[in-house]
């Protein structure tokens, strides 16, 4: 019988607690064993101490063994449930109990099936004092089912799309593990482009041509079987977009300036989880797993964020690149909304997981063995948590205690059992089973009732020696029944010792935390209870400690040369310590080089083998220390030597040497490097670099070079010195073997070609006398090539050339040996001069208040006399309509590159005059410009109110002052204001619509409710329609008779006739309201909604595509659709992003710029950047549902 005891503190002065059998244990590493003796003679119900798992999955080759083993005094019997009725072994051949042991074998081997066996076991273990059960061991045999049959079709996919494989494995038991391969059993690469997702699939977020292949294989491996299944070989196949660009490439012109791009880019989106929100529920102490995979091109990156909280720290890790996010040993608080994001340079997009935690039962306090003595009182205690909170059952004897024959000691409230006058008949086991929905807790624990007299179990007159400022433990292993108390004393008329500086543990055992000299003495312990008293002495002597004063110190030393290390002690002179060196945790090498004295360790002519750990280790009876030091023996190798030069040719040359000493660390590399004494004397270039184990290498060399050559060699430790440089070497001169490269011809004036070129060094010449010989020719003439011989030179100007004509180019080096091979013909053009006509017909088709789309005539290419850049627009707001004041403004610029004829002008004032003119661009400059053309565009939506305020409130009225819109975009025809009063519970009321003179800038509202909050929503007219509307809220004043009338009226309202009354009031009007709820839910619009939809404002329904709008308009020329226009919903609602006028969507060009008053003044580049639109944003109607959201 063994009990294990808490090393909790007890106070000498504390009153007694309940009593618990202590079979005394020392805490810690102290470990004392109960007296056989005494195991002899007591009594002890079952306990049970080995069982299989709860879950327990088996190898259905293999034989079944169920163990259950327990002990007791008497050893307890055992016996088996299965399925909740008895188990009777006997009866079944093929099973057997082991002897001594309630472990059951089931001999499947030979004959019989795992699943005749499979089902819920129970062991009890039973004696004269009680019976212990097991846990319900759920008892199923393995599976590795094999894939189903399928065909699986290739699979063809265009560069950059996304793709999911799926593996779809069978359910296995336990499930299996997924890994994808391919027919070489090789794992396929895995990255954040392509991986494979939790529930086995593998996913790509964009596919790639080197994802072609026929060998895509998803493996379930089953650890319990130790088998792999093989899923069918899935085939992939990723076509280029190569002949996509081609086709693409064929159809656009020379002077167009984009081409096709291999794939088209796209923002993120999600392959799994599908949506913006999830959810998940995870078991407290798992592992949480979330898991976002998004496809996207170019490949998106994860991101997780917890919501309203951080991520544990020491508990968060991420797997598969990011795209998991794991938090171990998951607790209640780990609850809450976890974020991913997804981003690549075109977007971002978020899916919000909401995890929940729930719990199966945990301990807070199991109930614990209990032995009490006849008379005594006790508790059995057992407290458990959970999500949801687990129901607490009790049992004894394993069977439930509310059937269990009637104990009149015993008292059963909840968690606790309480046990009162106990005696000795009644000693019983009893289960305590704690469970929710996701699982069970269940625990044994005895009551045994006992009378024994104190007995000390420790060896008498123990002598213990303690190092000194150490804790010192003095045993006193004890039993008895009733618990004996414990006292200890110091020498023979000692009083009992005191917990201001020793500390009794419950166990019996004395500690002196910090022993010191004054602590050597002799102790006794005593114990003592009803029925008796028992004592024993022990003697305690403090040592002084080891130290090691003088500690070997790291050593850096070159090879050949002495180190030492010390090691000097001082420890008590009672205490003989003995010295061993250790090299690397091993004995010393048993050389005479190394040598130990007293307190040193001397290595004499150090090798390389010599470095190491050295440790000095000192051992006492009590204690022990040491120290360690490092030997470092490094250097560098010795630089090679006689170097020769054979195989002696013109292009190539064989360069022999001897390694240095390589000093104990092997030569990795060899560096060989020239010198060139004929262009660059003294200065060493890198030539070749071999393998440590070569000493020749053949050298390629280059004509016209005096060749010096030099070598080094490298190991681990560094690079060696030069070595001494070889005999000199001239190769022969030769023509040179290339031409200049970078060669260009484009014209400064419109009558001179400039001809550049990227000039040949003296290394690249082959020999003396470097020149070139420049060539040109018009290319769509008849003319010779003409040609000059230049010096060593980079450019060369022919002058008198036509403007902007193209020219064949050639650059051919030579030098006095002779000529280089035939150079590259590049095209160049002459100089450029500007465009001399203007575009002509130019058209403007005003489209809608904003957007007005423009028409011209090209120019002839040849009056262009240069590369075409483009066409310009410049445009000017002259007067607005309203003000009738002429005003100049600066102009705005819009590019529209290559030979387009048309374009739109967007970002336009409403109800303004504007003037334009087009003009060609080359690389010159801009042509004339065209005409100036005229245009005016039509009235549009007003933009909101500058400001609304409510004045003056009284108890029935309130007063509304604004300002008019900042914009009007035209002619206001009149302002309209709808108001609904807020009750106490943020409901709304009736809404109530004004309409008011367009001159007015103030306006009193009467008839007003006292003390009731009002909504005001107010918003300008033009006879396009309704603009951006502005909200308010204001408070009416309290009507301070009325309250006081309300005061006196306080002694009816306390009468009992009145109440009743009330309350039959109160109820009628709570019938009327759900009367009128369920119709109103049937009913369908809300009165003013259905105003709102029948007199929906014309300014802010959808464009049609044939209304002359915006809204789907295109290029047929480049076939690259723009932004579509404003859409809004029917609920007046504009979505910021796609109601902007954006430049960036008509014209091309540069960057554009605006001046000090904001206005646009330069060009407009073709990034698709959003632009906010300026004074045209629409706002939410003041529908009674839309204001209600709102509020709330």
């Amino acid at each position: 019988m063994q009990l294990k005891i808490m090393p909790k503190k007890k106070h000498l002065s504390a009153g007694r607690v309940p009593l618990v059998l202590f079979l005394c244990q020392m805490i810690g590493a102290l470990d004392v064993p109960l007296d056989p003796k005494l195991l002899d003679d007591l009594v002890q119900p079952p306990t049970i101490t080995q069982q299989s798992p709860k879950d327990y999955i088996i190898d259905p080759r293999e034989n079944i063994v169920i163990q259950c083993e327990a002990k007791g005094k008497p050893p307890p019997s055992f016996s088996w449930t299965r399925n909740g009725t008895h188990f009777d072994i006997d009866k079944d051949p093929l099973v057997t109990m082991k002897p001594g042991s309630g472990t059951l074998v089931i001999n499947i081997i030979t004959e019989g099936k795992a699943e005749t066996y499979e089902g819920v076991y129970q062991c009890t273990a039973r004696n004269e004092r009680g019976a212990a059960i097991s846990n319900n061991i759920v008892v199923r045999p393995s599976r590795s089912p094999l894939w189903t049959k399928e065909r699986l079709e290739p699979i063809t996919l265009r560069n950059g799309q996304s793709l999911v494989l799926p593996c779809r494995p069978p359910i296995g038991l336990p499930p299996a593990i997924i890994f994808w391969m391919d027919n070489s059993f090789q794992r396929l690469p895995q990255s954040e482009r392509v991986s494979q997702g939790l529930n086995g699939d593998l996913y790509f977020s964009n596919v790639l041509p080197e994802d072609t292949r026929e060998d895509y294989i998803c493996y379930a491996r089953f650890n319990h079987t130790q088998t792999i299944q093989q899923k069918q070989p899935i085939s992939l196949k990723v076509i280029s977009v190569d002949e996509l660009n081609d086709t693409i490439a064929a159809n656009l012109s020379d002077t167009e300036f984009y081409g096709a791009k291999p794939s088209k880019e796209r923002p993120p989106t999600f392959l799994t989880p599908e949506g913006n929100e999830s959810l998940k529920e995870e078991l407290r102490g798992n592992v949480l797993s979330l898991e976002c995979i998004a496809e996207g091109l170019p490949t998106p990156i994860i991101y997780w964020i917890k919501e309203d909280g951080t991520l544990p720290v020491n508990r968060t890790f991420y797997r598969n690149f990011k795209k998991t996010l794991q938090i171990t040993q998951v607790t209640e608080a780990d609850s809450g909304n976890y974020q991913c994001i997804a981003k690549n340079p075109l977007g971002a997009v978020h899916h919000t997981i909401a995890v929940t935690v729930k719990a199966a039962p945990y301990w807070i306090a199991a109930p614990q063995n209990l032995v009490l003595s006849p008379g005594e009182n006790g508790t059995l205690i057992c407290r458990a948590n959970g999500n949801p909170k687990p129901r607490i059952a009790w049992l004894t004897n394993g069977v439930p205690i509310e059937i269990a024959p009637d104990d009149p000691s015993r008292k059963i409230d909840g968690d606790t059992i309480i046990f009162s006058n106990v005696q000795e008949r009644l000693s019983a086991v009893y289960q305590c089973n704690a469970s929710n929905e996701y699982g069970y807790l269940l625990a044994n624990a005895f009551v045994n009732v006992l009378a024994e007299p104190p007995r000390i179990l420790t060896s008498a007159n123990i002598l213990y020696q303690v190092i000194a400022n150490r804790p010192a433990f003095l045993d006193c292993a004890f039993f008895g029944s009733p618990l004996p108390a414990i006292e200890w004393f110091k020498g023979t008329k000692g009083s009992a010792l005191h917990e201001d500086i020793y500390v009794l543990h419950d166990n019996g055992t004395l500690e002196i935390p910090v022993a010191q000299k004054d602590s050597t003495g002799t102790y006794t312990c005593v114990a003592r209870n009803k029925l008796g008293m028992a004592k024993n002495e022990v003697h305690l002597e403090i040592k002084d400690p080891t130290r090691i004063i003088k500690q070997p110190e790291h050593a850096v030393v070159q090879r050949g040369s002495r180190v030492s290390f010390d090691c000097k002690l001082k420890h008590d002179p009672t205490l003989v310590p003995t010295v061993m060196w250790l090299k690397d945790h091993g004995e010393l090498p048993n050389e005479e080089r190394f040598s130990i004295d007293k307190d040193h360790l001397v290595v004499t002519d150090v090798s390389d083998d010599d470095g190491g750990t050295y440790t000095c280790t000192a051992n006492t009876t009590l204690d022990s220390v040491s120290a360690s030091a490092v030997l470092r023996v490094v250097d560098v190798p010795n630089p090679p030597f006689d170097l020769e030069l054979t195989n002696q040719l013109d292009d190539s040359v064989q360069l022999t040497w001897t390694p240095g000493d390589d000093n104990n660390s092997p030569i990795t590399k060899f560096i060989i490097e020239y010198e060139d004494a004929m262009h660059e004397a003294g200065v060493w270039h890198h030539q070749a670099e071999v393998s440590g184990t070569q000493t020749t290498a053949q050298l390629k060399l280059s004509p016209y070079v005096n060749y010096s050559f030099r070598v080094m060699a490298e190991n681990n430790i560094g690079r060696s010195l030069p070595s001494e440089a070889s005999e000199q070497y001239l190769t022969k001169a030769a023509e040179p073997d290339q031409n200049p490269t970078a060669v260009e011809g484009l014209g400064t004036e419109p009558d001179n070609l400039v001809i550049t070129w990227k000039p040949l060094n003296g290394f690249e010449s082959n020999g003396p006398g470097l020149q070139y010989k420049v060539s040109w020719r018009q290319k769509d003439g008849d003319d010779e090539w003409t040609s000059v011989v230049v010096a060593n030179v980079s450019k060369y100007i022919v002058s008198g050339t036509p403007t902007f004509v193209p020219y064949l180019i050639k650059v051919q080096s030579l030098n006095d040996v002779g000529f280089a091979p035939e150079p590259a013909v590049v095209m160049g053009h002459s100089g450029e001069d500007l465009p001399m006509v203007a575009p002509g017909n130019v058209r403007v088709n005003v489209v809608n208040s904003t957007l007005a789309e423009v028409h011209w005539d090209p120019v002839p290419l040849k009056s262009i006399r240069g590369h075409l850049q483009g066409y310009r627009i410049y445009y000017w707001k002259v007067q607005s309509s309203s003000k009738r004041n002429r005003r100049h403004i600066e102009k705005k610029i819009l590019t529209f590159q290559g030979s387009k004829t048309h374009g739109m002008l967007p970002g336009l004032q409403p109800y303004s005059h504007y003037f334009l003119n087009v003009r060609v661009v080359n690389g010159k400059g801009e042509g004339p410009a065209s005409s100036d053309r005229g245009f005016h565009t039509p009235e549009g939506v007003p933009s909101a109110p500058s400001s609304l305020k409510i004045v003056n409130p009284t108890l029935d009225s309130l007063t509304l002052e604004w300002d008019p819109p900042s914009h009007p975009n035209g002619i206001l025809t009149e302002y309209t204001l709808k108001y609904q009063p807020i009750n106490s519970t943020h409901e709304l009321g009736p809404l109530v619509d004004l309409k008011i003179p367009a001159n007015k800038t103030r306006w009193t509202l009467k008839n007003l409710n006292f003390s009731t909050r009002y909504k005001f929503y107010f918003y300008a007219q033009t006879s396009v329609g309704s603009g951006s509307q502005i909200t308010e809220e204001a408070i009416t004043t309290v009507d301070e008779g009325k309250m006081a009338m309300a005061s006196r009226q306080v002694d009816i309202a306390t009468q009992g006739w009145f109440i009743g009354l009330m309350c039959a009031v109160a109820l009628l009007i709570l019938i009327l309201l759900i009367v009128c709820f369920v119709r109103r839910n049937k009913g369908g619009k809300y009165p003013v909604k259905e105003k709102e939809d029948a007199h929906a404002d014309p300014e802010i329904q959808p464009m049609k595509e044939d209304d002359g709008t915006f809204g789907e308009y295109s290029d047929a020329e480049d076939h690259k659709p723009l932004k579509k226009g404003s859409r809004t919903p029917s609920d007046r609602t504009v979505e910021k992003e796609n109601s902007d006028d954006s430049l960036v969507d008509y014209g091309e060009g540069v960057n554009g710029q605006f001046n000090e008053d904001g206005s646009f003044i330069g060009q407009y580049s073709g990034k698709k950047e959003k632009e906010p639109a300026e004074g045209n944003e629409s706002s939410e109607a003041p529908s009674p549902v839309n204001a209600m959201n709102s509020f709330v």
